[in-house]
């Protein structure tokens, strides 16, 4: 007994007490029922339905066809599935019932303080009570008769508590399924980010396959052409090897028919010379006539019919480029419009 009624005449442990059983969503104490999520934390039943149809607006109308549906715990932004029926499927937290309740009762059984309940600055014996609509203040009632309100049109506090309450609450519904959207849109991005570097590797893999296609190509056409010139030069080369050993040949026997000649004018004898001249002289005139061998035409050697022009490639190489593509920005503007929303 002495303990609890410590307990009772320290307001701190109440406070922190009060803290653990304040619902994020509306910022009030937890009503019932008090439902539990996956994630340990606690909301009540009809926040977590407004979070719930805030983030599947169309929930209701799909009728028996939904098969569940999904939210984020405002605490901790745990992603909570659901089935088939809703919020109405999670299971209640029996124990925070309690603990309101009998924190409810003790906080009913102590007297009020002054402190506790805010006081009019005016009329410091007063209590705020009322609402003036007018000027959009809280105020008590000696204002409204004989103070600066009395002229303002009021309502009852209770009443403008429980719809800015409904307002606020309406707010934060709004905001935490703006967030749910906007996470969506980031884990959208994240996958578009990741696709992008896969197509990027897989086009650069494509890129390089082509190319190096196309550099064998190349050194298959080279090795042809190289061919070409080769046999050329062998043809050529062979030709005027043998236009060579015909002029050597012809050259000896020129050489011999000439120490022949010389041999014979050396004669003294007119007989002897007489005998072989005519027939020697004969033999030159007809070797001098008959001997043109085939000579080659000027620029025989010349190699200038294989001469390869590759300015028309080397543009072609120069104007290479990816194929234009339209960029499709219909998913962008409507993620962006949603982000504004």
């Amino acid at each position: 007994m002495d303990f609890q009624a410590g307990i009772l005449q320290d307001g701190s442990p109440m406070e922190s007490l009060e803290k653990q059983l304040i619902c994020p969503i509306c910022l009030e104490m937890f009503s019932k029922p008090v439902v539990i999520l996956p994630c340990q934390h606690n909301l009540c039943r009809k926040c977590a339905n407004d979070v719930f149809q805030a983030a599947n607006p169309y929930w209701q109308s799909r009728g028996s066809l939904i098969s569940g549906g999904r939210f984020r715990c405002p605490s901790c932004r745990h992603e909570v599935l659901l089935d088939r029926h809703g919020v109405y499927g999670l299971q209640r937290n029996l124990l925070v019932e309690n603990i309101i309740d009998i924190y409810k009762q003790e906080c009913s059984s102590r007297p009020l303080k002054k402190g506790e309940q805010p006081m009019c600055k005016e009329h410091e014996d007063e209590r705020i009570n009322i609402y003036c609509v007018t000027c959009e203040v809280p105020t008590c009632s000696m204002c409204k008769v004989f103070g600066a309100h009395k002229d303002c049109e009021v309502a009852p506090l209770e009443t403008i508590f429980q719809g800015q309450k409904t307002e606020l609450n309406n707010c934060i519904s709004m905001l935490v399924a703006g967030n749910d959207r906007i996470q969506t849109i980031i884990s959208q991005l994240e996958d578009s980010c990741q696709s992008t570097e896969e197509n990027s590797e897989a086009a650069k893999r494509e890129l390089c396959a082509r190319f190096d296609a196309l550099a064998a190509l190349l050194e298959e056409k080279k090795a042809e052409l190289l061919q070409r010139i080769s046999q050329e030069q062998a043809g050529k080369t062979a030709f005027i090897q043998s236009l060579i050993c015909q002029y050597k040949e012809q050259l000896e026997k020129s050489s011999r028919l000439v120490e022949t000649a010389i041999q014979a004018a050396e004669e003294t004898g007119g007989a002897a010379f007489l005998m072989n001249a005519k027939q020697l002289i004969k033999t030159i005139v007809e070797a001098s006539k008959g001997g043109r061998l085939d000579k080659i035409e000027q620029g025989y050697e010349s190699m200038d019919a294989f001469s390869v022009s590759l300015e028309h490639l080397t543009e072609a190489v120069h104007a290479l480029d990816f194929d234009p593509a339209e960029e499709d920005e219909e998913y962008f503007d409507g993620e962006e419009e949603e982000v504004e929303e």
